[in-house]
């Protein structure tokens, strides 16, 4: 009899980054509280994460944002004022943030990689499976990216990352895993190769979701610094697939890299277009200066 696979209950945020891609803005705001529409970033991935069947989130932070944190914490005076003014339907929203999962933070004190910021957790997760799910990568989907990937561990029972077809010529930005498809969606994974500089295995490129065994972990630590110093998630992967023990899964959905400028502007013009209050008038508005742009 095989054994019960356990539930997917924890999610490791690393969110301990600096942002110089978004300054000025991030000088003081973590770019993973900058809004898409009105919506910071951060709560689209622990929205999430919950909406995943997950209850506990782990935020991997640094010196200075702390206000991460702070965003899923109650604000009994904002509350009192949105109330007193008639606004409950503002209050409740408001207060629903703080209802979403528990939040706790771990600092990473040095920035030595993906994996190292991963590895912080360890103790918090003990011998559980885990998500991770990266800050700046948002998925629009019927069911939760995270819940695809829970889903596809649970009949599995093995780790997952997420798969994403890209254009072959832009595999050198990527990390690419190879292997066999074991359905329509699910890859049997032999190999993974990061950023291929040329002859890129499949185009299918791992983006920023896993369901990983707590043997990770393990992995981790045995794995050594790479270049700048830094211990990459890749790496300990990479391991786990030789052992036989991940997938990759073609998720479902619209996937856009809001730690990205480009990426982070088509986010905001894709959400504001979901709302019903915004749509209309943002089209026209669109339709005017794309007519403008070709003058």
């Amino acid at each position: 009899m095989e054994p019960e696979v356990k539930k997917v209950r924890k999610c490791v945020v690393p969110a301990a980054g600096l942002g110089t891609r978004f300054l000025p803005a991030t000088k003081s705001v973590p770019k993973e509280l900058l809004p898409i529409v009105d919506t910071p970033t951060l709560q689209y991935i622990v929205g999430e994460a919950a909406q995943g069947g997950i209850t506990d989130v782990i935020l991997i932070t640094s010196r200075g944002k702390s206000s991460m944190v702070d965003h899923f914490d109650l604000a009994p005076e904002l509350e009192d004022t949105l109330a007193s003014r008639g606004k409950l339907k503002e209050r409740d929203a408001l207060r629903s943030i703080s209802g979403m999962a528990r939040i706790v933070s771990l600092r990473q004190h040095e920035p030595l990689g993906l994996g190292h910021a991963v590895l912080q957790a360890k103790n918090l997760v003990g011998d559980e499976p885990f998500a991770v799910i990266l800050g700046d990568d948002v998925i629009d989907a019927q069911v939760p990216g995270i819940k695809q990937l829970v889903d596809c561990y649970e009949r599995t029972g093995k780790g997952v990352v997420a798969l994403m077809e890209v254009p072959a010529d832009q595999t050198h930005l990527y990390g690419i895993a190879s292997g066999e498809m074991i359905d329509e969606r699910t890859m049997s994974i032999d190999a993974m190769v990061e950023k291929p500089k040329s002859n890129a295995p499949s185009n299918l490129a791992v983006i920023g979701r896993y369901v990983l065994p707590a043997r990770v972990f393990q992995l981790l630590e045995e794995t050594r610094p790479g270049v700048g110093g830094e211990i990459q998630l890749t790496d300990a992967l990479a391991m786990l697939a030789k052992e036989g023990g991940l997938v990759g899964y073609c998720f479902e959905g619209k996937r856009y890299d809001a730690g990205d400028r480009l990426g982070y502007v088509k986010a905001n013009v894709a959400f504001a277009l979901k709302r019903p209050d915004m749509r209309e008038e943002l089209l026209r508005w669109m339709e005017q200066i794309a007519q403008e742009a070709r003058r």
